[in-house]
């Protein structure tokens, strides 16, 4: 039997709703998306399979864009996978696509950027329908004062205040490249791009500039919390439910945006940002 046994790397592009599970990461006794898509690719394989994934949400958080890769021993084409995994997985979890990659990329280690968007249902009576993708804030809230708080924030800075306990980076310098805040109806949806987001960074961010716009919190705290990293500055953490993982770049071709921009203003090339795991 030969020593090596030869593999494709297959990189997976996965929604799901995050409403019932306990988070990305596989746990003992707990609903996990991970297991969900192990014991998926077990029984398609025919082989126990592990699944690393780009970024550990929490429960209760959606996506869009998760990205994970595995190794592939089997004869399925890369290409196959989403039909073939989608007949096995639960509703509430789909690979939406699937590519081979070369054996560097890690699906955590090499992500070069990633978005995040947080959707707020800002009506007096929540939403039955989308409750379990969006936050119901029933005071109003003005989202104009939002977005130009939140263009504050753009650049590298040291991110420390917006880190939640339990956080273990090493390093809580971070770059944000585009940031914005838009109204439709009584929907807001924020949306942040940026290198890399430390723990419960963008449910911060999102119940400080809620507390902005309803006047119960000045934009300079967010300078003073930049330059102190003083957690108590800022606003509450806001609910898992309206944050959804929307994208994560690699290095590969068709990975990678163009630019990076702010109300269309040029503000840098795609970033290469040896930080970028968190």
């Amino acid at each position: 039997m030969p020593d090596f046994e030869p593999f494709e790397r297959v990189l997976l592009t996965i929604e799901y709703d995050g409403s019932a599970f306990y988070g990305w990461q596989r746990q003992a006794r707990l609903r996990s998306v991970q297991e969900e898509l192990e014991r998926a690719l077990a029984r398609a394989t025919g082989r126990e399979t592990t699944v690393w994934g780009a970024s550990r949400t929490d429960a209760g958080v959606n996506a869009t864009g998760q990205r994970a890769h595995f190794h592939n021993y089997s004869t399925i084409p890369a290409e196959k996978f989403p039909f073939v995994l989608n007949t096995m997985l639960p509703p509430d979890v789909r690979v939406t696509a699937a590519r081979v990659v070369p054996e560097w990329l890690h699906a955590r280690f090499s992500c070069r950027g990633k978005i995040y968007t947080y959707r707020i249902h800002n009506a007096r009576h929540a939403s039955a329908i989308r409750r379990n993708w969006t936050t119901h804030i029933p005071v109003p809230v003005d989202e104009g004062k939002m977005q130009a708080a939140a263009l504050r924030l753009l650049g590298t800075h040291d991110f420390g205040a917006f880190q939640a306990s339990g956080g273990t980076a090493k390093s809580t310098v971070r770059t944000l490249y585009d940031i914005s805040v838009t109204r439709e109806g009584d929907d807001i949806t924020i949306v942040v791009a940026g290198s890399a987001f430390l723990y419960n960074m963008v449910r911060i961010l999102a119940g400080t500039l809620v507390a902005i716009g309803q006047d119960r919190l000045s934009p300079d705290a967010l300078d003073e919390a930049l330059a102190t990293q003083n957690r108590l500055l800022l606003g509450v953490t806001a609910p898992a439910s309206g944050l959804d993982l929307t994208r994560i770049f690699y290095d590969l071709d068709g990975e990678r945006p163009e630019k990076w921009s702010v109300n269309d203003k040029y503000i840098g090339d795609f970033p290469v940002d040896e930080s970028a795991g968190g």
